[in-house]
């Protein structure tokens, strides 16, 4: 009796096993495949507005503008020259970062298919909208 009893309950585990979704995707030629990092595009967002700078931009810019400063004139009218240029370098690079970082962007909200849920911001969408089949790679949502 015990045997038996052990009998039907492996049949039940086989066969509920084949009955188990792989969590992966069926590719062109038909295959199933898995995909750890594949999921389903639930919302897209447009978002406005600044974000924090880094400086990068100023430290960058200040560098650049006392380097090209230094090219220029003799002496003390060097070293002006030097600090006026790595103040207009910094300033016009802060300008730049700032500008950069407050363009339009999108947060893409995405239901993986082991259960998180990711949301990932890029500059664009490449053709996405939402309930597309995707994949996260690299920090940037594609199409799968």
């Amino acid at each position: 009796m015990r045997s038996m009893r052990f009998v039907l309950i492996m049949l039940a585990t086989v066969l509920l096993t084949a009955c188990a979704s792989s969590g992966g995707y069926r590719t062109a030629d038909g295959y199933d495949r898995y995909c750890n990092n594949c999921g389903v595009v639930e919302k897209i967002e447009r978002v406005y507005g600044d974000r924090k700078g880094t400086g990068g931009g100023a430290i960058l810019g200040a560098i650049i503008g006392g380097a090209l400063g230094n090219q220029v004139g003799k002496g003390d009218g060097r070293k002006a020259a030097t600090v006026a240029g790595a103040v207009a370098g910094g300033v016009i690079g802060n300008n730049i970062e700032e500008n950069r970082r407050s363009q339009p962007r999108f947060e893409i909200f995405v239901r993986m298919d082991d259960g998180r849920r990711l949301v990932i911001e890029q500059p664009t969408l490449d053709d996405l909208r939402d309930g597309d089949r995707v994949v996260v790679s690299g920090g940037r949502v594609r199409l799968l």
